[in-house]
């Protein structure tokens, strides 16, 4: 079993277009919903997604910012192995539009239609902690 650097790991994520962000809530449960990834990676141990100030995984993530990523998907030709990857980290809110620029992709227009101009989004960065991945091959940890 050979042990996966971050750059091999970030060459695989690239591939899936979703995560599961997980949240806590005030009331200490956990709560997860879809991101999109947008390929958005070049990974150094930061994820970046976009969502709106007023929606409840912001509000989670003002009062706790410790979150949890999960990543699943084939990777490779025709399909490929199946990759499942956890991230646990610390999430950030970023308002800098001039900072939204380096991660928007033109698909996030679908979810925000004046793009970095829409009233409301922020940027969400997650700084991996540490990471697990299993990919029918491999299996192991990162820890940043």
């Amino acid at each position: 079993m050979s042990e996966l650097t971050l750059h091999d790991l970030s060459k695989k994520m690239a591939k899936l277009d979703f995560a599961m962000l997980t949240t806590s809530s005030h009331a200490g449960s956990l709560t997860s919903r879809p991101m999109s990834n947008n390929g958005d990676v070049e990974y150094d141990g930061d994820s970046y997604f976009f969502a709106y100030k007023q929606s409840r995984k912001i509000a989670e993530i003002n009062e706790n910012s410790d979150v949890s990523l999960t990543y699943t998907g084939a990777v490779g030709m025709l399909g490929g192995s199946p990759l499942f990857l956890t991230v646990e980290g610390s999430a950030t809110l970023i308002d800098d539009k001039s900072t939204f620029t380096d991660h928007w992709t033109k698909d996030l227009d679908r979810y925000f239609p004046d793009g970095i101009e829409t009233p409301g989004v922020v940027m969400i960065r997650v700084k991996a902690k540490n990471i697990r991945y299993w990919d029918g091959e491999d299996e192991g940890q990162i820890s940043l």
